[in-house]
């Protein structure tokens, strides 16, 4: 049944964590402990973990761990299903952080399953359709060229800083209508957020997340512009006004899931193309071919999983799932999936064409996959344009911080 989210009511549903909350309905051969993505084995090198997914793991198994016991699947056939049906896998309650049940509020459109997802959807795709996003190229080829400009003479960079992080976060926060001198502070938060594996320091950067937005919107309301953050607040689908309730959530989600994911997916591809000169001259060699290189790139360094909690009884692959329980689908296994892209973790742009599960599927699908593609295209253009050569620093040892977007934490370049 369709949730209300202008009368916000805390989701019922369980949270089971640790060994000793595994529900009796699950089949014990089922139980594993991955680690993922906190555990140290998933840290060394996600990206070697994902593909070996396919050899240690079941396509379905539950997975327990500190942070939350749920279902994983890996198989890129049940993602898709599993992302295209709201009315088996529901949205509702299945976003990871806590919130107020004295103050609740529902993160759209991402926890709201059709009929009522579109309205909310339909206020958000002028900003982000094809034809506005394209409208950005300019833009977006400025700002590259203005960061290169920048660093180009020093001989090196640290390319999350100077580079991978303002690039994307900086359109992000054109298209929000919120200030550029807070870039890095909005980050530092989100990285508190999505990252820390201390629960107090998640809390407190999502605390400071809420308190900046609440004021953000309360000047946007005195204080209009044509801006996303400004049009939510002013948005009145179907001649309704939206509620506080329903502005407040949905300028909340925009925030956490546009500041770090493009971000993280940069970090990965500059570290890729740092350890293979061949590569990047292919690259160069087929300006014709960029956006096939761009879906082969995002296939092979994906950064999220995609949650959802089952609205109904429903059995997979033999696999009995209860009313109730949480699954994941881990979109970067899926992405490796040998059924589906033979030779797995060979980068080659001449692949078949198949779906990529970097933005997910289905009604839930990415808001901002457009811009994120575009961003990925024109700074891979750029760049190569103007440093076509570059490695890694001698002895760099690359880390991964633990959490839902996975990304090395530092890119460290010369050339």
């Amino acid at each position: 049944m369709a949730i209300d989210a202008r009368n916000p009511v805390p989701p019922t549903l369980p949270r089971y964590v640790g060994m000793d909350q595994v529900p009796a309905h699950i089949p014990p051969e089922l139980v594993r402990q991955t680690g993922l993505p906190f555990g140290p084995e998933f840290t060394a090198d996600p990206y070697k973990f994902f593909p070996e997914m396919h050899q240690k793991l079941p396509p379905i198994y539950y997975d327990v761990g500190p942070f939350g016991n749920a279902w994983q699947a890996i198989k890129h056939e049940d993602a898709l299903f599993i992302l295209r049906h709201p009315e088996i896998f529901t949205n509702e309650g299945a976003t990871p952080f806590p919130r107020d049940p004295n103050d609740y509020f529902y993160f759209l459109p991402i926890e709201i399953d059709p009929p009522h997802h579109r309205k909310y959807r339909n206020i958000v795709d002028p900003f982000v359709s094809p034809k506005a996003v394209m409208e950005l190229d300019g833009l977006i080829r400025k700002r590259a060229n203005d960061l290169i400009d920048s660093f180009i003479d020093k001989g090196g960079c640290e390319f999350a800083v100077a580079f991978g992080r303002p690039l994307p976060v900086s359109v992000f926060l054109d298209i929000m209508g919120l200030p550029q001198d807070m870039r890095d502070t909005f980050v530092s938060w989100a990285m508190d957020l999505l990252h820390s594996t201390t629960p107090g320091v998640m809390g407190a950067a999502f605390q400071k997340i809420q308190d900046y937005i609440r004021s953000a919107i309360a000047d946007k309301k005195a204080n209009p512009d044509d801006k996303l953050v400004s049009r939510i607040a002013h948005a009145a689908p179907d001649g309704e006004p939206l509620s506080d309730k329903e502005v407040f959530g949905f300028v909340v989600f925009l925030f956490i899931a546009g500041l770090d994911t493009v971000f993280a997916a940069l970090n990965n591809m500059w570290l890729w193309l740092a350890q293979n000169p061949e590569r990047r001259q292919e690259i160069i060699d087929r300006p014709q071919d960029i956006d096939r290189v761009v879906e082969e790139l995002l296939r092979c360094w994906s950064v999220t999983f995609s949650g959802r909690v089952l609205a109904q009884d429903y059995e997979m692959r033999g696999v009995k799932m209860k009313k109730g329980d949480r699954i994941t689908c881990i979109l970067p296994a899926c992405n490796y999936d040998p059924d589906v892209f033979p030779n797995p973790t060979e980068v080659s742009f001449d692949r078949p064409r198949q779906t990529v599960l970097a933005f997910t599927v289905g009604v839930h699908s990415c808001m901002g996959a457009h811009l994120a593609r575009l961003e990925i295209k024109i700074a891979l253009q750029e760049w190569l344009k103007r440093i076509p050569d570059f490695d890694l620093i001698p002895d760099t040892k690359v880390e991964y911080k633990p959490g839902g977007v996975v990304g090395p934490e530092a890119v460290p370049l010369v050339w």
